[in-house]
């Protein structure tokens, strides 16, 4: 059975449109959940809503929005005034602009979407979209209505389709500045850098999310399965920080050994082997020729 999708409408460019349907790139289902329950009768719990100053449990039919104009005080806003605010990309990605893929930040990225033909009277023009930006390397900035928010989406091809990816706004994003003002600017020598630059080499390697293991996840799953067959939980005792005061450059030579010595492991087996297996060649052939002279 077919995904259902999150959001459908059109994808413009000028004048060239083709209808289109988003699903999400991402999903927590296999994410391990717990829900709140009574320990006493094992029975999960409900949440209710309820009035924050007369303490009484408010029913569906009663709850509604509202904006904090000031504190304690909400202006009520109808189910129907929010639809009543329309806007083009309630239903229509209309592309802006495209720019240099490098140029976006990665701090805007958001949620990923997959975007794909809705049936088959577009296919033709989401074709050309999809490889008119294949051939331009760049990015398609446009605006889509998700959830009663309008965002800016990011989109680019993939494979046989489109990946849109929704950026935030930039009152969204926190000022770096206000993070970073305070660190300091010590002075490093040169043969530390170098040294950091040889630990680096030694960890070279290619984006692989295939590698990524989730171990809190992995962690959380064995808990599960060994509570539910009745075995007792032990607490892991957590490593002792260091209370010393590590030289940095003595830290950066002995990392840079222990890579040395990790790669020295794996190449030395193979050579200690060979004398062993000589050794035992050697008995063997020691032991049939006193068996034949027997």
């Amino acid at each position: 059975m077919a995904p259902r999708a999150y959001w459908k409408g059109s994808l413009k460019l000028s004048l060239v449109s083709c209808p289109v349907a988003l699903y999400p790139a991402s999903t927590s289902a296999e994410k391990t959940r717990f829900h709140m329950i009574n320990t006493e009768t094992g029975n999960r719990l409900k949440q209710q809503m309820v009035d924050s100053e007369t303490g009484d449990v408010v029913e569906g039919d009663q709850k509604g929005r509202g904006y904090e104009l000031k504190k304690g005080e909400y202006v009520e806003i109808e189910k129907e005034e929010l639809e009543a605010v329309q806007i083009e990309s309630n239903h229509t990605i209309d592309i802006d602009s495209f720019v240099p893929r490098d140029e976006i930040d990665k701090r805007y990225l958001n949620n990923p979407y997959y975007i794909v033909p809705d049936g088959k009277a577009g296919i033709d023009a989401f074709a050309v979209i999809r490889d008119a930006m294949k051939d331009q390397d760049r990015v398609a900035l446009a605006r889509i209505v998700l959830t009663n928010r309008e965002h800016v989406i990011a989109i680019e091809p993939l494979g046989k389709g489109l990946l849109g990816t929704t950026l935030r706004y930039p009152y969204e994003l926190r000022d770096e500045d206000s993070y970073f003002d305070d660190i300091k600017n010590p002075r490093i020598s040169k043969d530390m850098i170098e040294l950091a630059g040889h630990i680096l080499d030694t960890k070279a390697a290619h984006f692989d999310p295939s590698k990524f293991k989730d171990e809190y996840e992995n962690a959380l799953k064995a808990l599960v399965r060994r509570k539910a067959s009745g075995k007792p939980i032990k607490a892991t005792p957590r490593e002792e920080k260091p209370d010393n005061v590590i030289n940095l450059m003595d830290a950066l030579k002995q990392s840079l050994k222990g890579k040395s010595a990790a790669k020295r492991r794996t190449s030395a087996p193979a050579s200690r082997r060979a004398p062993q297996r000589r050794a035992a060649r050697k008995a063997h052939r020691s032991a049939a020729r006193a068996r034949k002279a027997g």
